[in-house]
């Protein structure tokens, strides 16, 4: 069987890739106060190569993903974006070669990132996040299943992206760039939390024990609220240490006011998906909001 262009698309779950957007803006926008121009070939074509890597790298994980819970059997009765697996749309082994392709193209503009820069020990790195990618649900002990997932999306789509990208760019890691990686790093986390919180009963009867399985329903709706307030706590902290014009980067906080109000009531299953949405929004939002709000400064 053949799945269709459109097919793919939706595995590949593209209301997630403001997760992968974000960071590289927000490190973007930290490398630009300490860089002598940004107008060069090389920092315009380092900044394309960033936005390469973060994007395959979150196809690849979102593919990954699909491949392992549905071999497992636990995307049976999700009630989120297309499961190819699960749904007999494409072959596992499809599947997993579409993933291992997505971590390919990451590793090789990783790989062009390093010839530009001469940064060879990234090369570690960037290894560390494609196994990351892949361990998440794959492997014996994956461990999005011991309820860490949100740690490791913390680091590898906040910490190491957004400071990863700034250090690339400028060749500095300035505090700034650190404070604005925890501002999107939280979001990103916030973004999992929800997704698990809206499959918190299938997965707690297929025996996939995520945080929100852990924390419970309560808990777990109290976590993602201290989430966005980290995030906004850091574009506070990132506009007193850069332009104060980035404070504007808060309007994307906006989107959320609605749907955490409807988290906060109990919203459960299918209902959550406007706050999916809303937070994936807000992380891209933020991550423009800086990046304009440093132009304009």
């Amino acid at each position: 069987m053949t799945a269709s262009i459109s097919v793919w698309v939706a595995g590949a779950r593209p209301r997630t890739l403001p997760a992968a957007l974000a960071p590289i803006l927000a490190g973007i926008a930290s490398a630009l106060p300490v860089v002598e121009s940004a107008t060069t070939g090389r920092f315009v074509g380092v900044a394309l190569l960033c936005f390469v890597v973060a994007l395959a790298l979150q196809v690849g994980v979102n593919y990954a993903n699909d491949y392992s819970d549905g071999i497992r059997g636990t995307d049976d009765q999700r009630v989120g974006p297309t499961r190819l697996v699960a749904t007999g749309l494409a072959t596992p082994s499809a599947v997993r070669a579409a993933a291992f392709a997505s971590f390919g193209l990451a590793a090789v503009a990783g790989l062009g990132i390093v010839i530009i820069t001469g940064h060879w020990w990234l090369l570690l790195v960037g290894a560390a996040a494609i196994l990351a990618a892949w361990f998440y649900t794959g492997g014996s002990r994956p461990y999005g299943y011991l309820g860490l997932g949100e740690l490791f999306v913390f680091v590898f789509f906040g910490l190491v992206a957004t400071v990863g990208t700034t250090y690339v760019l400028s060749g500095a890691a300035p505090a700034w760039s650190w404070v604005a990686a925890v501002s999107v790093g939280a979001l990103a986390s916030a973004l999992l939390v929800v997704n698990n919180l809206r499959d918190v009963a299938t997965d707690s009867e297929s025996g996939k024990h995520t945080l929100a399985t852990r924390l419970g329903e309560g808990r777990t709706r109290w976590f993602f609220v201290a989430l966005i307030a980290v995030a906004v706590g850091g574009v506070v902290v990132f506009s007193t240490l850069t332009t104060w014009w980035t404070i504007v980067a808060l309007l994307a906080f906006v989107v959320l006011v609605r749907p955490v109000k409807a988290l906060l009531m109990g919203a459960r299953g299918r209902d959550l998906v406007g706050t999916l949405q809303a937070t994936g929004m807000a992380e891209l939002g933020v991550g423009l909001g800086l990046l304009v709000g440093i132009l304009i400064g």
